[in-house]
């Protein structure tokens, strides 16, 4: 993991993903745009509120036998809650997405062939859908079980886009009978597709998780 220093306040910013352009200074939590060697501040991210999460920048994950560390996060706000996206570079190159909400996981790989099913086209051009609607997606049937409008709350880590505190976005769950899970987000710029499945802390195969006073590392974990 290289260095640089941060150029609002000096301090040593860790890089850990060498694929992502973006980086926040936990310093400062200036947002930095990095170039090669060269950081630019191009502005500030909020102060990330405290949570209860076992996971943090440098846990690893070995799901399915593939190797990810942790390089990122954004965290989502909506009216009921929040929850965090961890951003994952896997040891084969591939960067994919950890949802967690009140201990359950959920890992994702973008999907972008979704966005051809005509419900989600239609998602995509603005429309709603309601929770329970059904969806034809990757030989599935994943029906909607969660709708939320979220503000970003901030991120902090190596990202692939800035985090700033006026981004909305639509974010619906869906899930299929075997497990799998399928997510929509739709914000002012783009729509995304997101699939993959439902993880148990265990299942994910954790190490380096962060110490939280009162909490013991289940054995299943260790």
């Amino acid at each position: 993991m290289s260095r640089l220093n941060c150029p609002s306040c000096g301090s040593e910013v860790p890089l850990r993903s060498a694929a992502m352009p973006y980086t926040v200074c936990s310093y400062c939590q200036t947002l930095v745009l990095r170039d090669g060697e060269d950081l630019r501040a191009i502005g500030k991210t909020a102060v990330l509120p405290f949570d209860v999460s076992p996971i943090q920048l440098g846990t690893t994950v070995t799901p399915d036998d593939v190797l990810f560390m942790v390089v990122g996060r954004v965290r989502w706000g909506w009216s009921d809650g929040s929850w965090n996206e961890w951003l994952l570079q896997g040891s084969d190159g591939q960067a994919c997405w950890l949802g967690e909400a009140m201990g359950s996981f959920m890992l994702l790989k973008e999907l972008p062939a979704v966005l051809d099913v005509p419900l989600t086209a239609q998602f995509a051009a603005g429309g709603a859908l309601e929770r329970g609607t059904e969806l034809q997606a990757a030989g599935r049937t994943f029906r909607a079980t969660d709708i939320k409008e979220a503000q970003c709350l901030g991120g902090e880590g190596d990202l692939p886009f800035p985090t700033p505190p006026d981004w909305t976005m639509t974010s619906i769950d869906f899930r299929s009978q075997d497990g799998a899970a399928l997510n929509l987000q739709r914000d002012r710029e783009r729509t995304q597709a997101w699939l993959g499945g439902y993880y148990d802390l265990a299942d994910l195969k954790p190490a380096n998780l962060r110490t939280i006073e009162g909490w013991t590392i289940p054995e299943a974990v260790r």
